[in-house]
């Protein structure tokens, strides 16, 4: 199940979670996961924006309708990346994120969603 973000407090959350996440086992991205949310909070059609639910939290899933498009965003624990999926945590990825990419890749990749 996965619970709406239409305000600052549960992106807050949100983020919290993964940052805090991030410090026992994915520090690889917990830079870069703070650019993805900024480009998803741009980018995303307003009201879009859900969140997987675990144990009665937040988990690591999100997704948002970008230009009329769904994606998924998860962190990969084998690639030890963030990636965006095409629709579902299922779908074809679409782009993978760490801590060494670029943060202008981040802007040129969620611009040129369409």
């Amino acid at each position: 199940m996965a619970i709406s973000a239409e305000d600052v407090e549960v992106l807050h959350q949100y983020a919290e979670g993964v940052m805090n996440r991030a410090d026992h086992h994915a520090g690889q991205v917990k830079a870069i996961a703070l650019a993805i949310l900024g480009a998803i909070v741009w980018r995303a059609s307003p009201g879009t924006i859900s969140i997987k639910q675990y144990n009665g939290g937040l988990a690591n899933i999100l997704w948002a309708v970008i230009e009329e498009k769904k994606y998924a965003f998860a962190y990969n624990h084998e690639t030890e990346k963030i990636e965006v999926r095409d629709r579902t945590i299922n779908g074809s990825v679409l782009a993978e994120f760490c801590n060494q990419t670029p943060i202008v890749e981040i802007e040129h990749f969620f611009r040129n969603l369409s």
